[in-house]
């Protein structure tokens, strides 16, 4: 409550341009309730109270943000010879992005044959001596180990040939070269950055104050807008991370988008967050301009009423705050269609003489 009367003290300051005095009586004269001779009725622009709508909505600024991003590196070192991606290009699972030079691995698979050939041999003429029991069981042991490691470090050349080329591990958006071609790289060096786009997501920051009007994002209906399509798109929700920002307290909501083709969903692009959450439908919505607060009197308006003669005044009618809508206030005490005074309520007193102000029109009374 005491941030509300904060904040329709503020509202009535900056507000109180809302109310139009043609003329200003002498420091000192009393006023009263029908304007002076030659004075003018002050005008005072109007809202009708309304009831409160069924679903509240807030605004929130986001980034389009890929499913996962990964920086992609060779496992093994050498000279990069071949260096197949354009940034901003989308690519297909699998195709060839990268290769290092190809030559020193194949010469290692040639080596690493050519040594498990001879082990094998010599496997074989060892069986043959154990048989007629020329050599012992303890050297066919040891050159069936031979064999075997031979066979590991022919595997093992082989993977090494096959990690010179790098090719995309999902379906992508290429983000950064990160290596120029023809350059020596080390094992673990990241060559490029890729976006997983299989799924786009957004991201926004929910403020911890908006955190407990919100509620649980899950019961949320997120939409969002895209220049290039003619309807609000349906956002899911997807994780929440209960850990607030570094700077500012703030939790990161993830939503993502359904199967949407667009060329703004690109990441790093701006999009507006719109979330509507179900509100209590009693009472009435007023801006919070049109509330003023009294320490001794409580929270009123001025609504207007027309008396004799078609003579419009202002009426002070008490009303209770219920909840904030985030553009205004619900409150109870108010009749639906009721024209209350939108901003500098303040300046006027019950029973005093107004014009309604309409744009650039006024109406005389």
């Amino acid at each position: 409550m005491k941030q509300w009367a904060i904040t329709l003290a503020l509202s009535a300051v900056f507000g109180a341009g809302a109310v139009v005095w043609a003329s200003t009586p002498d420091a000192g004269m009393e006023t009263s309730a029908q304007p002076a001779i030659g004075q003018t009725a002050p005008a005072v622009r109007v809202v009708k109270a309304q009831p409160a709508q069924a679903m509240q909505t807030r605004r929130f600024f986001g980034q389009v943000r890929a499913r996962e991003s990964a920086d992609l590196s060779f496992e093994v070192g050498g000279t990069l010879n071949l260096l197949d991606a354009i940034e901003g290009d989308r690519i297909m699972r699998g195709k060839l992005l990268a290769r290092l030079d190809p030559a020193p691995f194949e010469r290692a698979v040639e080596r690493a044959t050519a040594t498990l050939d001879q082990a094998r041999r010599e496997h074989d003429r060892a069986q043959t001596l154990v048989d007629s029991a020329t050599i012992s069981q303890a050297r066919l042991e040891d050159v069936r180990t031979a064999r075997d490691l031979s066979d590991i470090a022919l595997r093992d050349a082989q993977d090494a040939l096959e990690d010179t080329k790098l090719v995309a591990p999902f379906d992508a958006l290429v983000a950064d070269r990160l290596t120029a071609n023809f350059t020596l790289v080390e094992p673990g060096q990241p060559i490029l950055r890729l976006h997983d786009m299989s799924e786009v997501r957004i991201e926004f920051d929910l403020p911890e104050r908006l955190l407990a009007k919100v509620g649980n994002p899950e019961d949320v209906r997120f939409t969002t807008t895209l220049p290039d399509q003619d309807r609000p798109i349906a956002l899911r929700f997807v994780e929440f991370r209960a850990e607030t920002g570094s700077i500012g307290q703030s939790y990161v909501v993830t939503l993502a988008f359904p199967d949407v083709q667009s060329e703004f969903l690109v990441p790093g692009a701006s999009v507006t967050v719109t979330a509507a959450t179900p509100s209590d439908t009693s009472g009435m919505t007023l801006p919070a301009s049109a509330l003023l607060s009294d320490a001794d009197r409580g929270t009123a308006v001025m609504i207007l009423e027309e008396v004799e003669n078609g003579r419009l005044t202002v009426r002070r009618q008490p009303v209770e705050v219920r909840s904030e809508t985030g553009t205004g206030f619900r409150v109870s005490g108010l009749a639906e269609g009721a024209e209350v005074v939108a901003a500098g309520g303040h300046l006027l007193r019950t029973g005093q003489t107004v014009r309604r102000y309409t744009g650039l029109v006024v109406e005389e009374r």
